[in-house]
């Protein structure tokens, strides 16, 4: 275990130091929030890929294929359609728009009142998406340091918020470039193939296990189908996701950048159902599916590999937990606590230092609020199941139906934010959070409540529809609108 220690804590200091390397880089609102928005395809790519593939996906992933086969790839399987669905059909015109967050983008479409009630339900997602991840430091320094669980999420995430606060979106750029780099190595090219060559190669797999566990289908239809509500269509919509997005140069770099990673997270979906199951093989009788990732490094890998993979493992966990950090801490600092103390945007470099300080307050503080929520929860999947469906449930039908029908209005989309969200916080507490009636009913309602309202209310303001309109098409506007609240950057800025 020696040289595995070496390995994982030469990575943790890598990874501070890579994140104090990009402080210097963090001098302006729009270099913190969104790294200038000048992140050419490569960067783009591994960041955009290391966002999404996080704990829940890596030890949550191969805790279903335990469980399931390889159809316990659909979980993370839906995450990457979500991708790709967002990469070429949105990511261009949310590139477009030059905002900071998605309450923003309502903002923008519907009025201010959109703004703060989206930015509390967007919030909530952000935080609870930051906990899953940092839940899951606990599986792979347990398997190490043979730690309290509470000490290994509080190691976790002090590395975490310490790079995340010290540079922004620069310092976590960076970081998840390493990250997508270890992760790639340790899972599909290290653990995967030596997991398939232990369990004794897929011929032997199919013939000890259970049958179905070769199905692709075998979790079900309704399951499938849920996950696709869920995971696929928050992907459209998550703020993590489009704060991303808004990193990109150009709209074809969102575009293009965004499809390859979203090919990547495909594989990565793959790749996780197959060590399950060969984890299944080796150890059928383990006494939770939520240790099979844990069991499979620790007794199938060499020393110095298992460093290599745990390192990977955390590489997951971190690049999600830091994507779902900061985005929580712009969206209560710009959406909800911006507005309701009606403090106004920085127009001075003088200011805008003030608010670089102001946003490496906000992560600080929700960084040590979501180790401490992640001390008290423990499972990942039903911690992120709460999160989408939050999201998905109270902010799906305004924001999508804002960017396709212009006869959406604030009036509905106040409607369907309120009915659509409440219905989901009311059926997860009566039906279980993993039920199914949660999403479905409350994304349902959602819908019915933004289409008949709007119909039933008088039609957007004409002025603010041609506004959006030049808004999303990227024509030419006043600079004070192209920038985006708050950026005072120029417009065209070095390609990184």
């Amino acid at each position: 275990m020696a040289v595995d220690y070496v390995v994982i804590v030469a990575y943790l200091a890598g990874i501070v130091g890579v994140g104090w390397w990009g402080r210097r880089r963090a001098r302006s609102r729009s270099d913190f929030l969104v790294a200038g928005r000048r992140l050419g395809p490569t960067m783009y790519t591994g960041t955009m890929a290391a966002v999404v593939l996080g704990g829940a996906s890596t030890i949550g992933g191969v805790r279903l294929g335990y469980t399931y086969g390889l159809s316990g790839a659909w979980m993370v399987f839906a995450i990457g359609l979500g991708l790709l669905a967002l990469s070429v059909f949105f990511s261009a015109r949310i590139a477009r728009l030059k905002v900071y967050t998605v309450a923003e983008m309502l903002s923008l479409r519907y009025g201010d009142a959109a703004s703060v009630i989206s930015g509390v339900v967007m919030w909530m997602y952000t935080l609870m998406l930051a906990v899953t991840s940092t839940i899951a430091y606990a599986s792979v320094f347990d398997v190490l340091f043979d730690i309290p669980r509470w000490a290994a999420i509080v190691i976790g995430g002090a590395i975490v918020v310490g790079y995340s606060a010290l540079g922004g979106m620069w310092s976590i750029t960076l970081t998840d470039m390493v990250q997508f780099a270890v992760k790639s190595v340790g899972v599909l090219l290290l653990l995967l193939p030596l997991a398939v060559i232990k369990a004794g190669g897929f011929g032997r797999m199919e013939a000890e296990l259970p049958h179905g566990y070769f199905s692709p289908t075998s979790i079900g239809g309704q399951t499938i189908f849920t996950y696709v509500l869920i995971y696929t269509f928050g992907m459209l919509i998550g703020q993590d996701i489009w704060q991303r997005v808004f990193t990109a140069r150009t709209d074809k770099v969102a575009a293009h950048g965004g499809t390859v990673a979203g090919v990547y997270c495909l594989v990565y979906a793959l790749a996780g159902a197959v060590i399950g199951t060969a984890t299944k093989a080796l150890y059928p009788t383990l006494p939770g599916a939520d240790s099979a990732f844990a069991t499979i490094v620790k007794h199938a890998l060499p020393a110095g590999v298992k460093g290599l993979v745990l390192a990977a493992a955390l590489s997951a966990m971190m690049s999600t937990a830091s994507g779902a950090l900061i985005a929580s801490a712009t969206v209560a600092e710009n959406d909800i606590w911006r507005r309701v103390s009606r403090r106004p945007q920085a127009a001075l470099s003088g200011a805008e230092r003030d608010e670089v300080r102001s946003n490496r307050i906000f992560i600080i503080v929700l960084g040590i609020t979501a180790t401490v929520v992640a001390c008290l929860l423990s499972d990942v999947v039903s911690a992120l199941t709460v999160a989408y469906n939050l999201l998905v449930g109270g902010l799906l039908v305004p924001i999508l139906g804002g960017l396709v029908w212009r006869r959406g209005n604030l009036q509905g989309a106040l409607a369907s934010v309120v009915l659509g969200g409440g219905t989901v916080i009311v059926l997860m507490v009566t039906k279980g959070v993993l039920a199914n009636e949660p999403i479905y009913y409350g994304l349902g309602i959602s819908l019915l409540a933004y289409l008949v309202v709007s119909l039933l209310t008088p039609a957007p303001d004409a002025a603010r529809l041609e506004a959006w309109r030049r808004r999303v098409a990227g024509e030419a506007a006043p600079p004070s609108e192209l920038a985006g609240p708050g950026d005072s950057r120029p417009a065209a800025a070095p390609a990184v």
